[in-house]
């Protein structure tokens, strides 16, 4: 688990879905993760034929786009330590294919538009190259109150 991830987004085992960033760039990300046989939603999530569920493969889409809205606040010289990156709106997700045990997917997030403090992103989840999952959301920052 890389500590840039876990310095970056408040997320933590057993929830989090993302091993590696590749690249954050000023108008998206993208991030790896490899879903290994021995997670325990496998063993109910289809027993004999397991599946990852596609609930997961979005939190990992979601988990990218917190990323990539932390990073482009520190790049802006935004303090983000005080902002939580909430999930605002899903819309039109697809799921065109599977993810099995020991498969590692690559998760693209694209920035579309930002209206105050709500961010409107596109993301999908590619095995081997081919879209398994295409989806719209947006993730709020919420200032944190302690």
């Amino acid at each position: 688990m890389s500590q840039e991830i876990l310095a970056t987004i408040p997320h933590r085992p057993p929830f989090l879905f993302i091993d590696e960033i590749k690249e954050v760039r000023t108008d998206g990300a993208v991030c790896t993760r490899t879903f290994r046989a021995d997670e325990p939603f496998y063993s109910g999530h289809y027993p004999g034929n397991p599946i990852t569920p596609g609930v997961l493969l979005c939190e990992s889409v979601f988990q990218t786009g917190a990323i990539y809205l932390t990073k482009k606040l520190q790049a802006e010289g935004v303090t983000a330590s005080d902002k939580t990156p909430v999930l605002c709106r899903i819309e039109e997700a697809k799921f065109k294919g599977m993810v099995k045990p020991g498969d590692t997917v690559t998760i693209e997030v694209k920035h579309v538009e930002t209206l105050q403090q709500f961010h409107f992103l596109t993301g999908n989840v590619r095995l081997d190259g081919k879209v398994v999952l295409s989806i719209r959301f947006a993730l709020a920052l919420v200032t944190q109150t302690v």
